[in-house]
């Protein structure tokens, strides 16, 4: 990367926060309905800047606690995070990129993406998605991180998460009790919760 491109990334990075401040200035709280918040941890791994992307998420997870983010970005977290030595806590952010897009780590591994019949959004708008996602296993940058991924999502744990997390939503696209469907999504979202593995 050279010095320019460097800076006209740093710029970016600078830019966001200076439209993100004025809106607290302004309004008090964010109004970032564009999703501004969401693209410096992009920056941050195109600069290799790993300390700076770790400030960076600690303020995102303090200034918006709820917000959990797309796919992509639940990625770069995770990729900042193991950039940073922080391993267990990549996990977790590797398991809710699964959960938010069952499809991104075939799609990063190249595996060829298969629709599955599963009670979620848009199966066919989540596969259009990792089409334009924008990681590989074989960048240069996550050559690193490639095996280590690669031995996470296939570990027991892993594995028998994913397995739970299909088949609730199978059940979920054919079930019509109301009561059953509670359970079903109440089991869900403590799958989607899980901060340890």
């Amino acid at each position: 990367m050279t010095p320019k491109q460097r800076q006209r990334l740093e710029k970016k990075i600078a830019d966001v926060k200076r439209v993100l401040a004025a809106e607290k200035r302004k309004f008090g709280g964010y109004d970032d309905s564009r999703g501004l918040r969401y693209l410096p941890t992009r920056y941050y791994i195109q600069l290799a800047d790993y300390p700076g992307g770790l400030t960076y998420l600690r303020w995102f997870a303090k200034t918006f606690p709820d917000d959990i983010g797309f796919p992509d970005f639940l990625f770069e977290r995770a990729i900042l995070l193991f950039k940073s030595g922080k391993l267990a806590e990549a996990k977790v952010k590797v398991w809710q990129t699964f959960c938010a897009n069952t499809y991104v780590l075939d799609n990063f591994f190249g595996q060829p993406i298969h629709a599955l019949p599963k009670y979620e959004w848009s199966t066919m708008a989540q596969i259009g998605f990792t089409a334009h996602f924008p990681y590989t296993h074989q960048q240069a940058d996550l050559l690193d991180m490639s095996p280590w991924l690669a031995e996470f999502i296939v570990s027991d744990t892993f594995s028998a998460r994913k397995a739970r997390y299909l088949t609730l939503h199978q059940q979920l696209l054919v079930e019509e009790d109301d009561e059953i469907r509670g359970y079903l999504h109440q089991e869900v979202e403590v799958l989607e919760s899980h901060t340890q593995f």
